[in-house]
């Protein structure tokens, strides 16, 4: 049974989760938030009956060990590559399924270096005074509408800090698995990465398909130190049925560097633009990305660059495909401020239509605030060419294995930024 959406219900969940004081107000002041905002007044329409939604569901304790966990959630986890994963390329991994992290586990090094690294849950729990320095303070809970629903019910999502002078070999991830009808899932992440230090992390998502609509609002909070990496690499293949409504963003101190990748397969509607904040001087944000919008999907992505400290740098590759009648649009934002002197930044958008059905638009806004600095935008928009197809018809090449050959050729520049297990899972969904 559905529990309607109040502050009673809002309490209750702080109270469950044993949360302090401060956090259960402030869910209470995020849910007021949500009541009074309306959706974006850009892109998609966003038709959401929030009465029908599923607003929490636990479905076990967090463990370290599979053998805790439920042998259908195992086995749906198997299925989708995360425990044989998780043995081969990872250095750790966290699980979510439905509104909680079920798995978390790391090797030991990890805990010898100083890294946290646990669902965000545990971390306010452990880590309440680091938690608190960083939570809500890049991402506002009254930005929209969606973050501060967020606000009001976030639930798991991963909780990182790599200390100074640290250096992993090999990428941490976490995964999202919605698996009930009409259940809104609303992680939070927030990821630290001090001085001198650098991350790769990968997150996937996936959510099987029902006939009612589902909620994905995720809320990503980076901070990115002086002479620090971050590579947040993503993959989401959320069911036709999935609302996936995301705001991601980064701080980047000086000469540090921030790379988002990231890529959209599937959904009803999604709206995210991961951005980078370049604070510092000297400091770079790169964003890739792809999105593939098929039959009765629109997705509406792309990234933002805010470029504030001097001689910075920003780079966005957005890759689009629609088919069958599917929407798939760039938009973005990048604003060179006045005082970001010397600063440079490039965008380049790419679309295919492979039908006569299916659209695609770009939205750009760039602003340059100072006559040293240098904008480029390029946007291109093509059909599948015919000649190109001719070519690999005389070739012996099916039609179908012809058209999956240039997708492949046009993607292919995302394609290599993956881990090679995550490359290997893009060619599959692809096809």
């Amino acid at each position: 049974m559905k529990e309607k959406l109040t502050e009673q219900f809002i309490i209750n969940l702080s109270m469950k989760k044993n949360e302090p004081k401060w956090m259960t107000d402030f869910r209470i002041k995020s849910f007021r938030c949500f009541k009074k905002l309306e959706n974006p007044n850009f892109g998609p329409k966003l038709d959401i009956d929030f009465d029908k939604i599923v607003y929490y569901k636990k479905s076990g304790e967090l463990t370290d060990n599979w053998e805790n966990v439920d042998k259908k959630i195992q086995k749906t986890f198997c299925d989708l590559g995360v425990i044989d994963a998780e043995k081969k390329y990872l250095d750790g991994v966290s699980n979510q399924y439905e509104s909680e992290v079920i798995y978390h586990k790391q090797k030991s090094e990890l805990e010898e270096k100083g890294i946290i690294f646990m669902s965000t849950d545990e971390a306010l729990k452990k880590h309440e005074n680091l938690f608190k320095k960083y939570f809500n303070q890049l991402v506002k809970y009254d930005e929209n509408k969606y973050t501060a629903l967020n606000g009001a019910l976030w639930s798991g999502g991963t909780f990182i800090y790599i200390p100074k002078n640290t250096h992993l070999e090999r990428p941490l991830q976490s995964y999202f698995r919605i698996n009930t009808a009409s259940l809104g899932q609303f992680e939070r992440t927030i990821i630290i990465v001090d001085s001198n230090s650098s991350l790769s992390y990968i997150e996937g998502c996936t959510a099987l398909t029902y006939s009612k609509a589902s909620l994905h609002a995720g809320v990503v909070e980076i901070y990115v130190n002086q002479n620090a990496k971050c590579r947040y690499s993503t993959i989401q293949n959320w069911s036709n049925d999935v609302y996936n409504l995301v705001t991601k963003r980064a701080l980047v101190e000086e000469r540090g560097r921030m790379e988002w990748v990231d890529g959209n397969i599937g959904s009803k509607v999604t709206m995210k633009y991961p951005s980078c904040i370049l604070k510092g001087d000297f400091s770079s944000g790169n964003s890739i990305s792809i999105a593939y919008a098929k039959e009765n999907q629109f997705l509406d992505a792309g990234a933002k660059m805010i470029h504030i400290g001097k001689n910075t740098k920003s780079n966005i590759i957005s890759k689009s495909i629609a088919t069958n009648g599917g929407v798939s649009n760039y938009r973005g934002w990048t604003h060179i401020t006045k005082n970001a002197k010397n600063s440079y930044a490039k965008i380049k958008c790419d679309t295919i239509l492979l039908d006569g059905k299916s659209k695609s638009d770009t939205y750009p806004k760039n602003i340059v605030s100072n006559s040293s600095s240098i904008l480029e935008h390029e946007a291109t928009v093509s059909k599948v060419s015919a000649e190109k197809m001719f070519y690999l018809n005389s070739k012996g090449i099916p039609e179908e294995q012809a058209k999956e050959l240039l997708i492949m050729g046009f993607i292919e520049e995302f394609r290599k930024e993956l881990p090679m297990e995550y490359a290997v899972e893009l060619n599959r969904l692809m096809r």
